[in-house]
């Protein structure tokens, strides 16, 4: 797909689209994004797939997280640490993904998205013991899952929402509109992270990978806005069930093709 007019068009669309949904469920629309770029250039590395997306979930996230809070809903203390923690994993795995072939990527995000899909449409309702906790504990233990967060969602270019979420609702307890709320945060700060790096090694190729960027970016970033007004309007469980069913489908999309 060369990089046109109408082509720009698009992927603005396309942003609109994914910083809706993405902002929606906390998860900065990299889960989607990612799939949708493999399917458009088949002949990307997955490095430069990942460097687009992440700069988009940059874009989305920043500006969600400009949202949340105008609604005061982040838990700042958290996602302070949180984003820390998931650093060195982020930069690592920026790092790692230039070696890496397209088929065995795409098995090992289906697996990846399956997984968590199941885990979230299983057991809606229920939440883990933990949501007890002493504050401190929560926070030793949060930090501990967002080093392993770091580095899985920056090296499939999903970005961290679609596993920080589930995290911190089902591991930690917090409410699913906080967890949104504070995930975008961190993710905000980790996808930046992520997005320099690949910068850095020139992940993103000579002229249309950085402009299929912008434009992506043009289109989450409004898409953001309205995806967090939307989120107030929905249950916690609605929004829950929406991320669980979108990531099945990509996942099962992702193991035919790699299978």
């Amino acid at each position: 797909m060369s990089f046109g007019i109408s082509t720009a068009a698009a992927l603005v669309a396309l942003g609109l689209a994914v910083g809706a949904f993405g902002t929606l469920i906390g998860a900065g629309g990299g889960f989607i994004l990612t799939p949708v770029l493999l399917l458009l250039y088949p002949h990307d590395p997955p490095k430069t797939i990942t460097a687009i997306s992440l700069a988009a979930v940059f874009a989305n996230a920043t500006s969600g997280s400009a949202a949340y809070a105008r609604q005061r809903r982040i838990d700042y203390r958290s996602g302070l640490l949180f984003a820390a923690a998931t650093l060195p994993g982020s930069v690592l795995a920026a790092i790692a993904v230039a070696h890496v072939g397209r088929t065995a990527f795409e098995a090992v995000m289906g697996v990846v998205l399956l997984a968590l899909g199941a885990w979230l449409m299983t057991d809606l309702h229920l939440h883990d013991r933990t949501t007890g906790l002493a504050r401190r504990q929560v926070l030793l233990r949060g930090a501990l899952y967002s080093l392993g967060v770091g580095f899985v969602s920056t090296f499939l270019g999903i970005g961290g929402g679609v596993m920080h979420v589930p995290l911190l609702v089902r591991a930690l307890g917090f409410p699913v509109h906080t967890a949104t709320a504070t995930s975008h945060f961190v993710l905000a700060i980790m996808s930046g992270t992520a997005t320099a790096t690949h910068a850095l090694q020139g992940s993103f190729g000579v002229g249309d990978g950085l402009r299929r960027a912008l434009a992506l970016a043009a289109g989450v970033v409004v898409g953001a806005q309205a995806g967090a007004h939307l989120s107030l309007r929905l249950r916690g469980a609605a929004i829950e069930r929406l991320l669980g069913v979108a990531l099945i489908a990509l996942a099962i999309r992702f193991l035919a093709v790699a299978l």
